[in-house]
């Protein structure tokens, strides 16, 4: 067993050492399809990854609804009615749907006078609960919060700035502590609005909102009648029964039908969560099939090479027949020419892309919205187990092929090849 390893290993050496221009070129076709299917899976990983984060950035196991229309007749009463749900029907709610984990309302003024200093601009601002923060995730900067109950509770004039709405009234000058007018009202500054992207939105980019407490909206407009009302649930699950179960409450409260779907206008984020998802995963295979497809064609071209070399040496191979060289004389070192290059190649491929995606991150793409809608290229350890997978694979046929005719060779045939 020794003496034929260390004759296989000999017979590859010297093939190796003999052929080295289609050895490196061999390397650099496997190293090329390498860096291209991991480059291209790295993309799309980092898209995947971002856009969830966009997706979640909203909110995430939450349902907004709006004031509509019944398109049902419900117990004598014609369609076409009004359904104005208002400030009450918060508490309303809560106390029915404990199992909720928060509740909360939305009462909005557009073009909303918002003045600090000579600076004048006309912002969204709304009116909402404390809940709102976690749930629509407007988190704050350093140095600043969100409302907090007392804010609330007291009617407190303070108000949560997006962060593209602070920089238009505010420059560079810090927000947070300063007084700004709203409709010639004081309002105190108590936090900006952490920067994020946004897929799905209503009303707007939160970076361009007003954050004021409900009741202090409601002191000052006059207005307690919602513009949205919204519910986050626990788990995923839960929406679709919590939805029925609103609409069998608020159903009995205002008149109509809990099965009307045009009472009140529903956005499921759970539902289009669940669309996203499979769009990504869609994207991903298609990706995945692509990058998989490059290799193949790697493949093939290192089987070519293996094919090529058997044809060139079939005299070579004939007389070492002749000779009583061993059937795994002639299969093993054209295997291990297979897998070796194969895995020198891929192994160059892996560390080209890997330096390729580190370099990316030193591009600063905060400025850029495209740049930060898409994301950076990410290398996960599974793109990386299945691309060394597929390599080991590629590796082994286009060695094993081109060895088993080899070694089917008639010594005697090769005499007269050509």
């Amino acid at each position: 067993m020794k003496n034929d390893l260390r004759v296989i290993l000999s017979l590859f050496a010297s093939s190796s050492r003999l052929q080295r221009k289609r050895a490196y070129l061999t390397i650099a076709a496997i190293a090329w399809g390498t860096v291209a299917i991991l480059l291209l899976l790295a993309f799309g990983q980092g898209l995947r990854l971002q856009l969830d984060k966009n997706r979640r950035s909203t909110g995430e196991n939450i349902a907004v609804m709006w004031p509509a229309e019944t398109a049902k007749a419900w117990k004598g009463m014609p369609p076409g009615r009004a359904i104005r749900p208002s400030m009450d029907d918060i508490a309303f709610l809560r106390e029915r749907m404990p199992e909720l984990k928060s509740v909360f309302g939305e009462i909005t003024s557009g073009r909303t006078a918002l003045a600090y200093g000579r600076k004048t601009v006309s912002g969204r601002v709304i009116g909402t609960n404390v809940v709102y923060g976690e749930a629509r995730k407007h988190y704050p900067m350093a140095g600043g919060r969100f409302m907090a109950p007392e804010d609330e509770i007291q009617r407190r004039r303070v108000i949560f700035l997006g962060d593209e709405l602070a920089k238009d009234l505010f420059g560079d000058e810090p927000p947070v502590g300063k007084t700004l007018q709203l409709n010639n009202t004081p309002y105190l500054v108590i936090g900006v609005m952490q920067k994020k992207t946004q897929m799905g939105m209503y009303g707007g980019p939160d970076a361009n909102h007003a954050i004021i407490p409900i009741t202090t909206f409601r002191a000052q407009f006059g207005r307690d009648r919602l513009n949205n009302l919204a519910i986050e649930t626990w788990n995923p699950e839960e929406m679709k029964s919590a939805l029925r179960k609103l609409n069998e409450i608020l159903g009995a409260k205002y008149g109509y039908d809990p099965t009307d779907e045009r009472a009140l206008q529903t956005w499921d984020m759970v539902k289009s969560s669940k669309i996203m998802k499979n769009m990504l995963i869609g994207i991903q295979l298609f990706l995945g099939i692509i990058g998989a497809l490059t290799l193949l064609i790697g493949g093939v071209g290192v089987a070519n090479i293996m094919y090529a070399v058997v044809k060139e040496r079939t005299r070579e191979i004939g007389v070492k027949m002749a000779l009583g060289a061993k059937r795994r004389w002639i299969i093993a070192p054209f295997v291990l020419e297979g897998l070796v290059y194969t895995f020198i190649g891929g192994a160059l491929g892996i560390i080209i892309a890997t330096l390729l995606v580190a370099l990316t991150s030193f591009v600063p793409i905060e400025d850029n919205k495209v740049m930060a809608f898409l994301g950076r290229p990410t290398l996960s350890i599974q793109i990386g187990v299945a691309t060394s997978m597929i390599l080991g694979m590629i590796g082994l046929l286009a060695g094993y092929f081109p060895a088993r005719r080899a070694a089917s060779i008639d010594p005697a045939s090769t005499l007269r090849y050509e």
